[in-house]
């Protein structure tokens, strides 16, 4: 598999993606398991446009089988991974962004990275209505329908908790002690199967549905 692997990362590394060494030094992910989301991310990216780059309709076709679902959920989690703001993901993107939802990555970095999911206008702080938008769209997301007096509730008990200094709004270090206190607000920022991915998938490669063709 790795053998497979490493010949067809070369033919894509030479269109212009990041040698693996590089990027399992910058992140907790070994070279052969760069290699293997190599092969997921040919997968996703030639879905649909077959450029080798992830677009949001692609995206959002690998998390919901429907490349025209609208979520907000996803789109923050697609905004956060197009690191360089074009309007795709590359495949170093890809990488480095997954890589905070390894189970090794510091709790602090995943807290961090949670703080930017919602605080949706880039303000620096978390209001009201950004988390009330995301409580909704992650409740959508995992198919809950909850009443707007219940989604009200949630939000109000975040920031009995979380507002410390009740002026109205939850900064980073509001945030950090608050997702502290409440790791289960962290759940969905940890994968489990990443921990080593070659393991999780032994025969991705193989059965990848991704033809040499294609790439």
């Amino acid at each position: 598999m790795g053998c497979a692997s490493s010949k067809q990362f070369k033919r894509g590394a030479a269109a212009g993606h990041e040698d693996p060494a590089i990027l399992a030094k910058e992140t907790t992910f070994s070279v052969s398991e760069v290699e293997v989301l190599y092969e997921l991310f040919k997968k996703i990216s030639h879905s649909i446009f077959k450029d080798g780059l992830i677009h949001k309709e692609e995206f959002q076709l690998a998390l919901f089988r429907n490349s025209n679902k609208k979520n907000l959920f996803a789109d923050r989690i697609f905004d956060l991974f197009d690191l360089k703001r074009n309007g795709v993901i590359d495949f170093g993107e890809f990488v480095r962004s997954l890589d905070i939802f390894h189970p090794e990555t510091p709790l602090a970095d995943k807290i961090a990275f949670a703080f930017r999911l919602y605080d949706l206008r880039g303000t620096g702080f978390i209001e009201r209505e950004e988390l009330y938008e995301m409580v909704v769209a992650i409740l959508n997301e995992s198919d809950l329908l909850l009443s707007d007096d219940a989604v009200e509730q949630i939000v109000d008990q975040t920031f009995k908790q979380a507002d410390l200094n009740s002026d109205g709004k939850i900064d980073p270090d509001e945030w950090k002690a608050f997702a502290r206190k409440n790791p289960g607000l962290l759940k969905n920022m940890t994968l489990p199967y990443l921990k080593d991915i070659t393991m999780a998938f032994p025969n991705f490669v193989m059965n990848s549905g991704v033809g040499d063709e294609e790439l």
